[in-house]
């Protein structure tokens, strides 16, 4: 029995099936099924956020392995088992996770058209992102890894915008082309190792040789996922047309599992080849803060702008995944969150505008600072906390992967910390623009502040980017001892080379 005396983890993944098994046998006319939908599935992610806060009181920050760990025989014919199972590293992607569904459920109100079907396919959608980051079995992982874009596909291709089917084809043909080549790895390790158990394989050594295949096979299904230069392209589409609810997920959760999977499994069971990468992935970090941030710069809307900023802040946790030390993995965690919490607070001031009846449209907006002073001030907010200002949770995150990398480089700190320079530069032209300018769309006679509904989603993320900010030690204590025993283990793995060219190489060395 784990820590907390019951399955906690399968509970957690397995609880919004409840909402959707509720909803589904719902009746009634359309609008009792509609607003009975919305409050199951509100209710249903309360329910999971209430026992995320629980898991985390519960959690031991001491014990950098997997704890509250489950298992079940499933195929132990070929050694797999249902293995569930949580650390420091994947904690708060859990917890992001739970706090983020209930504000996505909230701006769901404004779907109007088959209500239950959505909430329906909302629902599995949480109960397959909690699963990935619990799972401790890689054959799980990838079952819940790939069952994500069933209902992702659906809630862009069915309550999309006006390019929506495009749009939802060309995610899922991306994402599913690159988890093929992990699929195909993911069989190697168990025909080679006997076991898909994720604490076995990170302490068994997989031939240096065969780590390159595996690294390039996980590289273009997390690449994908993570958005990293130039496997970005159908992100701007599908951030844009996914309706508000799937575009805070989307961004805010779904982008991370990328990030997570390098952290899972990439550097640590194939730390030769990642450490050859390392280069490589540098570069591909680094156009994506320098040459992406040009391209929000240049454009015209506003959704379209915060969606490349958000591939420019992936670029930056990318550059600290693979400093392969303690500062940046910490700083990559960091910004995983920060970056969570920011860019589903600046999508969801898209939809507050939107739901006015507003252009995102930068030549038809101005003026809102006088109209929606409220509004303006959590923008401004969210604005600072994408851009890294100190106080903010976007700050800490950002220093401390520059501390890593110029540990490793100097030229990759300086290229990266000029990612906060340009980010300055694209979100104050956005606040510029969106609050300041002079009005440049039709009068506008009235135009109402925050609602209730918008007040209960927009709070709750404002008070945790300066939560973040202040006082960081409250997160980054609790997964310190995974990242240090992670690092620990890849130096270790490295010690016998003779390499000096690789990143590690020049780590250790110092």
């Amino acid at each position: 029995m784990n820590q907390a005396g019951f399955p906690i983890l399968s509970l957690l993944t397995f609880l919004p099936l409840g909402g959707v098994f509720y909803i589904v046998t719902l009746r009634g006319t359309e609008a009792e099924i509609a607003r009975n939908a919305r409050f199951a599935a509100l209710w249903s992610s309360l329910i999971g956020l209430a026992l995320g806060i629980y898991l985390w009181v519960i959690f031991n920050p001491a014990i950098p392995g997997y704890q509250m760990v489950e298992t079940l025989p499933w195929l132990s014919g070929i050694g797999v088992e249902y293995r569930m199972g949580v650390d420091g590293i994947s904690l708060f992607l859990i917890l992001l996770t739970v706090f983020l569904t209930p504000i996505a459920i909230i701006s769901s109100w404004s779907i109007t058209t088959r209500v239950r079907e959505f909430m329906v396919a909302f629902l599995l959608l949480d109960t397959m992102t909690i699963g990935m980051f619990a799972a401790a079995d890689l054959l799980v992982f990838y079952i819940f890894f790939e069952a994500v874009l069933i209902p992702m596909y659906l809630i862009i291709g069915v309550w999309g915008g006006e390019r929506r089917v495009i749009a939802a084809v060309k995610f899922f043909l991306f994402t599913l082309a690159g988890s093929l080549f992990m699929l195909l790895a993911i069989v190697w390790i168990w025909r080679s190792t006997g076991t898909t158990d994720i604490a076995t394989l990170l302490h068994t050594r997989i031939p240096p040789a065969a780590q390159t295949w595996l690294f390039l096979a996980f590289l273009a299904s997390f690449g994908v996922k993570a958005a990293v230069w130039p496997l970005h392209t159908w992100l701007p589409d599908a951030y844009g047309e996914a309706p508000l609810p799937g575009t805070i997920m989307l961004a805010a959760v779904l982008s991370k599992m990328g990030a997570y999977g390098f952290l899972r499994f990439a550097v640590p069971m194939l730390p030769q080849a990642s450490a050859v990468a390392a280069p490589l992935m540098f570069t591909l970090g680094v156009v994506a803060v320098v040459y992406v941030s040009y391209v929000a710069l240049a454009q015209t809307d506003m959704k379209r702008m915060i969606a490349y900023s958000s591939v420019a802040h992936m670029g930056v946790i990318i550059i600290g995944i693979f400093t392969f030390t303690v500062e940046g993995i910490e700083g990559a965690l960091f910004q995983m969150l920060s970056h969570g919490v920011v860019i589903a607070g600046l999508f969801i001031c898209t939809g507050v505008l939107l739901a006015r009846g507003e252009s995102l449209s930068f030549s038809r907006l101005g003026g809102l600072a006088a109209k929606m002073p409220v509004y303006a001030a959590l923008l401004m907010l969210f604005s600072l906390g994408n851009l890294g200002m100190p106080g903010t949770s976007g700050f800490v995150g950002e220093i401390l992967v520059i501390i890593g990398a110029i540990q490793v480089n100097f030229w990759v700190a300086l290229l990266g910390a000029a990612g906060m320079v340009l980010a300055a530069a694209y979100m104050l032209l956005l606040v510029r623009k969106v609050l300041f300018d002079k009005q440049a769309g039709p009068a506008r006679a009235s135009l109402r502040d925050l609602t209730v509904a918008e007040y209960a989603m927009l709070v709750p993320l404002a008070i945790m980017v300066l939560w973040l900010g202040i006082y960081p030690i409250s997160f980054t204590r609790n997964f310190a001892a995974p990242v240090q025993a992670m690092v620990a283990a890849h130096v270790a793995a490295l010690a016998p080379t003779t390499a000096p060219a690789t990143a590690l190489a020049m780590v250790t060395t110092k």
